[in-house]
């Protein structure tokens, strides 16, 4: 039986994008053992995995995940509160499909998208 799904990212420097998962999306570092070119945080229920990928371009990067959120409105403001950049095209929207979505770009370019069922 599947029960979680934890996506791996890359990333060219642990640190960071350490600080921006801890500073600025309210993630916790999962875990006690800190691996060499490996990062794992966590919020809520979400767990996002990296691994170091030194020569990534992160102008031809295509990493991204999709996150259900159960508040969207909530974590938006908490995101613009702590000054987290929204992707260009990405702001606060309803879409045709049913969702309410917002997206924000990591330093590597790896696009996370947040949303809710309207």
């Amino acid at each position: 039986m599947l029960t979680d799904i934890h996506p791996k990212l890359p990333m060219r420097n642990k640190a960071i994008t350490r600080e921006f998962y801890l500073n600025k999306l309210k993630f916790q570092e999962f875990g006690d053992a800190d691996y060499e070119g490996y990062l794992m945080v966590q919020r809520d229920r979400i767990q996002i995995h990296f691994f170091e990928f030194r020569e990534l371009d992160p102008n031809i990067n295509y990493g991204q995940i999709y996150i259900r959120t159960d508040d969207i409105q909530k974590l938006y403001q908490s995101l613009m509160d702590n000054k987290v950049n929204i992707h260009p095209q990405g702001s606060l929207q309803k879409k045709p499909w049913g969702q309410q979505e917002f997206s924000v770009l990591d330093p590597d370019h790896n696009l996370i998208t947040f949303g809710q069922s309207i």
